[in-house]
């Protein structure tokens, strides 16, 4: 067995053939074969990916501004929250279709369906320009139809499609608020004229005036601007006012506007509601709602990052919500000497709207103090437009606008002082605001309350220009033999309940069929018709 030469050998070998032309001129060939072949190698990556070698030239760094920095975590939570918020469409569907009678139905689904189907256009057309854009303090001016939008909005880091549709969530809330106390003798074409008025023109650039980036409440009590001597700005936090109260009050112009349905007869006439057909419904809608609460309330920050904020405004809201069911269910043992369930759904619902505003400045000591008022104050607000004759099937003007005002104003007697504004990556709480109560004085009352004032006269004169103008039109009441039909089978051609017989109370009831009647002969006399079709 031949053995490996040792390196000695190989170097002789190399001094032998490096010796012999034949072999220098080999050896030369391959080695320029070889450095050719690594050239082109190079060559050839530098073209196809010069990032391997470091060779791409860069154009200089753009200049980057806030508003074109997409926070993703920001973004997800604020989408994660208009979920949420979209959700409560659900819960008034149900409130709304609980509380009315059987005969209407249908047409409180069509309605709510259908005003967010067109909510959800007219906030994309116009609506969200309206209320979100840089203009003046009445309006805003750019970005209709959703064009020449930035990337985020203003300095939340939030994408700018996200927070658009978490604001949709919040236009079509304060459309559903207003057809709650409508049903039962609204036109469908009347409903949706006016629901173009609401959510195209009214809530937007009303909303403007609190919520815009230039609007004059937002921007009140600073030099130069609204009211300087104030010292402060208008405050709410996620809508007891821009929200609530508008559609509350645009809600009572449309109820005082249609008038009473017929065979409405009140207490001080000796009569009373109209029974809801069906609770079950009314109070499952009525905890939908309250879950939603958590997009609506929480989700108002914007902001993962300011996860201390979060905590205690969906705190805040679950402590006003339990407070006010409580106070406004024995509130209602005193008028009627029943346990209400009615009463005690609207004032967990007056809680949640009442803490709406000051969720983030509150401690949970204040929201449930105020949230215990606020139910209150909703029986008494039902019982105040019983006495003044005005037909709200389902309680809107008291929940959301009463108490809405209610929550607006309560932000200056509860503000702790200890917080201040949320934000992008933390909380500032720099500049806390600090109510009556905690020793702050009457500034930041005085603010609130001349906001919700400015607020809610004007959207109620609007409003009732608004209605007065689409019944002028002979649109908003439907005829008085469409009524006394029912809107579902006159406006929809169906009933929410085809099987049941629909009773004198306008609810299913089954009927005894008697063995004198002549269907005895062909139906056993102790069956009965309700049970038959079930």
């Amino acid at each position: 067995m031949n053995s490996k030469p040792s390196f000695s050998q190989k170097l002789s070998r190399l001094r032998a053939r490096l010796s012999d032309p034949e072999w220098r001129r080999y050896g030369a060939l391959l080695l320029l074969g070889k450095i050719t072949a690594i050239g082109l190698l190079i060559v050839s990556a530098a073209f196809i990916n010069p990032d391997l070698l470091g060779f791409r030239a860069f154009a200089a760094d753009p200049v980057l501004k806030g508003n074109d920095i997409v926070n993703p975590v920001n973004t997800v939570w604020t989408l994660l929250a208009a979920f949420l918020v979209f959700g409560m469409q659900v819960g008034f569907t149900m409130l709304e279709a609980g509380f009315c009678r059987s005969r209407e139905t249908v047409n409180v689904l069509m309605e709510c369906i259908v005003d967010t189907c067109l909510c959800g256009i007219l906030f994309y057309a116009w609506g969200f320009a309206f209320m979100f854009s840089h203009g003046n303090g009445l309006i805003g001016l750019n970005w209709f139809f959703l064009q020449g939008a930035p990337a985020t909005y203003e300095t939340t880091g939030v994408a700018f499609l996200a927070f658009w549709l978490f604001q949709f969530a919040f236009a079509d809330t304060c459309s559903t608020i207003t057809s709650g106390a409508m049903i039962g003798r609204t036109a469908w074409i009347g409903d949706l004229v006016y629901s173009v008025g609401v959510s195209g023109f009214i809530y937007p650039i009303i909303g403007h005036w609190a919520w815009g980036p230039d609007g004059f409440l937002a921007t009140m009590g600073s030099t130069g601007n609204f009211l300087p001597w104030v010292g402060t700005s208008f405050h709410d936090f996620a809508g007891s006012t821009v929200v609530h109260t508008i559609g509350g009050f645009i809600a009572l112009a449309g109820s005082i506007v249609l008038g009473p349905r017929l065979g409405r007869r009140f207490k001080r006439d000796g009569g009373g509601p109209m029974l809801p057909h069906d609770l079950t419904i009314a109070a499952s809608g009525g905890l939908i709602l309250w879950f939603g609460w958590y997009g609506f309330n929480p989700g108002s920050t914007l902001s993962a990052m300011d996860y201390i904020g979060i905590g205690r405004v969906a705190a805040n809201t679950t402590l006003a919500a339990c407070a006010a069911g409580l106070t406004a269910m024995f509130a209602a043992y005193v008028l009627s000497k029943k346990w209400d369930l009615s009463f005690t759904v609207n004032g967990f619902l007056a809680g949640l709207v009442a803490i709406t505003c000051p969720c983030y400045w509150v401690s949970p000591l204040g929201a449930i103090c105020l949230g215990g008022v606020a139910g209150v104050i909703v029986v008494y607000g039902v019982e105040l437009l019983e006495w003044l004759r005005i037909d709200d099937p389902i309680g809107a003007v008291p929940v959301h606008g009463i108490c809405g005002i209610w929550g607006t104003l309560s932000l200056g007697l509860f503000a702790s002082g200890e917080f201040g504004s949320t934000g992008q990556f933390a909380a500032d709480n720099s500049a806390p605001l600090k109510g009556l109560f905690y020793g702050g004085g009457f500034q930041v009352l005085i603010a609130q309350a001349l906001g919700s004032l400015i607020i809610t006269v004007s959207t109620f004169v609007v409003a009732l220009a608004l209605m007065y103008a689409v019944n002028a039109m002979g649109l908003l009441r439907i005829s008085a033999e469409g009524e006394k039909e029912g809107l579902d089978l006159h406006e929809h051609g169906i009933s929410a309940y085809p099987e049941y017989v629909i009773s004198s109370m306008a609810g299913p009831a089954a009927m005894t069929i008697h063995r004198e009647s002549t269907a005895a002969a062909s139906v056993p006399s102790h069956i009965k018709l309700g049970e038959a079709t079930r």
